[in-house]
């Protein structure tokens, strides 16, 4: 195989025609002024004779100069550029291009820039904040929620709260009679007495050790009976010692919040584990959040975030990373992360979407351009600086992260420099203008 089949056999460099299948410096249709009167020219290999390498082997070297050396570089007659700088020519070779290299673009005017808008401004340095943009949805915490249920078949004596009201932790819901919560708590009360009066004897001397223990077990069994229904040892024994038969079960919240719904009416029959009113606590909620699989390595748990439940309000709810989903949603390719969302006012609603931003990196200073500043092409993330009127340069930049209309810069710009921040599409049209067959080697 030769260079002319094998492109990777070919001078790394060196422009290549693809039109003549041959080297552009050797090229006598593209650039006929380039040719050495009196020099053999080689029409098969598209070289000199006294270079070709292919006819005569023994000029291969394994150092020093190469065919082709010396050549002075070639100008683009067309854009006024070295041909191996001339992006216009040429876009695809920003592909080679790593950070701080660059391809000219030449405009077709002097005033060009200035009709089509084009605005420059120096590379600043300043902070930037990197940040993971998403959107999602908010919950209740699930342990700061909680279902009042009918602990037992009874009847609503009384309810104490309705929809809306705040409520503190222990504080009486409602209250509910059964038969057989009394009974239980009837054999309680009795089975408490018993065991005083047994105490009383032993204590006197004339009772039996076996009488007393007997009666603390049926104490002792009645009391967990009782206490299934949500009464205390206390209450049994403050019951014993009243001789009050009056038995209801009173309903308590468990932590301070909002009665979200009420369901209980004063009088209805409701059955065990019937759901009679609902508790939660809004003042911190979590938030399900949708992050792409591709940037969720990122994210990790203790970052901030920042949420919006109303686009365009301006009010802004701080967060915090609690969890990263080890699992990726197999239609969306989306990863869950959920956040602790503080919420003392209540002003965020549970099952709202909210649009947030994961804070991914610090915010120390760094060169910096606006997001207006940034083109992309080929692959490549490019800036316009501009070097004279009607000449500017698509440079390669390495990008870090973005926010609040600012691009990091890792690489690639020095503060100062003048890039384009308006009118960038009309430079990167003219870029890719050779893309409809406006190049410079147009016949």
């Amino acid at each position: 195989m030769c260079f002319l089949c094998e492109p990777g056999l070919r001078q790394a460099g060196r422009l290549w025609c693809s039109e003549h299948e041959r080297y552009e410096d050797r090229c006598w249709w593209c650039h006929p002024e380039l040719r050495e009167e009196g020099r053999d020219y080689c029409e098969s290999h598209g070289l000199y004779v006294d270079e070709c390498f292919l006819c005569l082997p023994e000029l291969v070297r394994s150092d020093g100069p190469g065919p082709g050396d010396g050549v002075e570089a070639l100008m683009c007659g067309e854009h006024g550029v070295p041909e191996v700088e001339c992006g216009i020519c040429r876009p695809a070779m920003l592909r080679e291009l790593g950070p701080g290299a660059s391809l000219k673009v030449r405009l077709p005017a002097s005033d060009s820039a200035l009709r089509a808008g084009v605005r420059t401004a120096p590379v600043e340095e300043g902070p930037v904040v990197e940040r993971i943009a998403c959107v999602g949805e908010l919950r209740f915490d699930p342990l700061r929620q909680f279902r009042v249920v009918a602990p037992v078949d009874g009847i609503v004596k009384e309810v104490r709260v309705g929809w809306g009201d705040r409520v503190e932790a222990g504080q009486p819901l409602l209250r509910i009679w059964s038969a057989a919560m009394e009974e239980a708590l009837a054999r309680a009360v009795l089975s408490y007495q018993a065991l005083e009066r047994e105490r009383k004897l032993r204590g006197a001397g004339v009772g039996a050790a076996r009488d007393l223990q007997q009666a603390e077990a049926e104490h002792r069994a009645a009391c967990r009976h009782a206490m299934s229904f949500g009464f205390t040892e206390a209450e049994i024994h403050e019951l014993a010692n009243r001789g009050d038969a009056a038995v209801s079960l009173e309903l308590r919240a468990p932590f301070g919040g909002i009665v979200l719904e009420q369901k209980a009416v004063v009088g209805a029959r409701v059955i065990h584990g019937e759901e009679l009113c609902k508790v939660v606590d809004p003042s911190e909620l979590r938030g399900w959040l949708y992050v792409p699989e591709s940037v969720v390595d990122q994210v990790r748990p203790g970052l901030r975030v920042e949420l919006q439940s109303e686009p365009g309000s301006g009010r802004t709810f701080a967060g915090r990373v609690a969890w990263v989903s080890p699992e990726v949603d197999e239609r969306t390719r989306q990863v869950r992360v959920m956040v602790v969302v503080e919420n003392p006012e209540g002003r965020l609603r549970a099952n709202g979407f909210v649009r947030a931003w994961i804070v991914v990196s610090g915010s120390g200073p760094g060169v910096r351009v606006p997001e207006s500043a940034v083109q992309w092409v080929e692959g490549r993330s490019i800036v316009f600086v501009e070097r004279s009127a009607d000449l500017y340069e698509a440079r390669v930049v390495a990008l870090g992260g973005r926010s609040e209309g600012w691009w990091r810069v890792l690489d690639g710009l020095d503060v100062g420099e003048p890039v384009v921040v308006e009118g960038g599409f009309a430079l990167k049209s003219q870029l890719l203008i050779s893309r409809l067959g406006a190049a410079c080697v147009d016949e």
